[in-house]
């Protein structure tokens, strides 16, 4: 067996110039473009100042690698993938520059597994090419994401669905060309066989965008990209359902597993670009005769918090590792998955704030890029599930391989055992 934390020279290169361009090219659009939707948003003014960079990176066969050559992609692994999105994490932009942006890179996995042919002439191809933005709705305002708890139903009218109830935070819904929206089609089987997820085209009778919220407070409230959405009796044609009837947590599958590592990873960036931010500031910035950086608080902060950006960062690159090797959504991969989900907030959590804090009022001030990512954070703990639920499956999956105590004492029941360890080892001490 092979150990190796080593990139390969060839894609480390690629990495290379990701970093550069990332830092050079992109994350000045940050600073231009901030609209809520204006990374993922084709019709504003940010998609015609990221066209050029899109070509580029097309230039360099760097564009939607998630996807398979048939796809014009380069299929690449996870683990790949995780070290590409750990830089692109610096960035709202990144992503989509590099036309792997969430949730239009998983829809477009569905619509090349389950999507008709006229589908996917229609929607997929301008989707891979970021020419148009999808949606994926599946939460809802009385439930959340508990899928036990949704009413929003599809019925069959002869060749049509029909779609009546409500959705909430169905992000980029307002700008998309469709939306891929989980439902009830049959109420008297347990939800993960009685759903189903259905293509609903944009200005489709019967559906209605109530508002938009935002997350973080903005000036023109309702202004933000996640809809509050209401059917009422919306037909759509029965092809438009994706996969089975019943099957619509199997089919969302093709998509939730590599994009909760690519969240961590971008998650990584973030972390890295707050300790960049935290050093800087403790070697400029004195207080009571000497630098903030010679502190031995500070210096805590700083080693606690590259402790925990490595052993988070090893954490998912391991899960994308256990993604490449399996290439299925296993018990084991599921466990990890989940685990580096629920971690991903709490580690946001502790670095940022030492970061701000460090930085003192300004660290909370709009002059500094922390409370931006201090405000993504509780998102980050709901999105995809809370972290408790993920939490729930990681414990279980371990407490799976163990068994409890045969008798009255634990195992490890330290009168016991020494009297087993007497038995075998104890004339030693006799003939001593």
């Amino acid at each position: 067996m092979s150990w190796s934390f080593e990139t390969d020279s060839e894609f480390q290169a690629q990495l290379d110039w990701i970093e550069t361009f990332t830092k050079e090219e992109i994350e000045p659009l940050d600073l231009v473009f901030r609209g809520p939707g204006d990374p993922w948003d084709p019709k504003s003014p940010a998609a015609k100042a990221m066209q050029p960079l899109r070509d580029i990176v097309k230039e360099k066969r760097l564009w939607a690698c998630h996807l398979g050559p048939e796809l014009g992609g380069e299929g690449y692994g996870q683990v790949k993938l995780g070290l590409m999105n750990e830089i692109l994490g610096r960035s709202r932009f990144g992503p989509s520059v590099f036309g792997c942006q969430a949730p239009d890179s998983g829809n477009a996995e569905i619509l090349a597994h389950f999507g008709t042919t006229e589908q996917k002439e229609k929607y997929l191809q301008p989707l891979l090419d970021g020419k148009i933005a999808s949606c994926y709705s599946m939460t809802e305002p009385q439930a959340g994401s508990d899928p036990a708890e949704f009413t929003c139903t599809a019925s069959k009218d002869g060749d049509e669905w029909v779609i009546n109830g409500q959705k909430w935070f169905a992000s980029h819904a307002r700008f998309s060309e469709f939306l891929l929206v989980m439902v009830v089609t049959d109420p008297n089987k347990p939800i993960h066989e009685g759903a189903s997820i259905i293509l609903v085209e944009q200005g489709t009778p019967g559906m209605e965008i109530i508002r938009n919220a935002a997350v973080g407070p903005y000036v023109e409230q309702g202004d933000g990209v996640h809809a509050y959405i209401n059917f009422d009796n919306c037909r759509v044609p029965s092809e438009n359902m994706l996969g089975e009837e019943g099957q619509g947590f199997l089919v969302a599958q093709t998509r939730l597993g590599g994009g909760r590592v690519h969240h961590a990873m971008r998650s990584v960036g973030v972390l890295k670009k707050a300790m960049d931010m935290m050093c800087e500031r403790v070697l400029s910035r004195t207080t009571k005769g000497e630098l903030l950086a010679n502190k031995q608080f500070t210096q805590d902060k700083i080693a606690d918090t590259y402790t925990q950006i490595l052993q988070y960062r090893l954490h998912v690159l391991y899960t994308a590792w256990l993604i490449d090797k399996y290439k299925e959504y296993n018990r084991e991969v599921r466990k990890e998955i989940a685990a580096i989900k629920a971690a991903t907030p709490k580690v946001l959590q502790e670095v940022i704030y030492r970061a701000m804090h460090l930085h003192g009022s300004i660290g909370v001030s709009d002059e500094t890029p922390l409370m931006t990512m201090w405000a993504s954070i509780p998102e980050l703990g709901m999105v995809d599930g809370p972290s408790e639920v993920h939490k729930v499956t990681v414990a279980r999956t371990i407490l799976r391989d163990y068994e409890a105590a045969p008798d009255l004492f634990p195992s490890y029941h330290t009168p016991t055992q020494r009297a087993q360890a007497m038995a075998k080892y104890g004339h030693y001490l006799d003939e001593a």
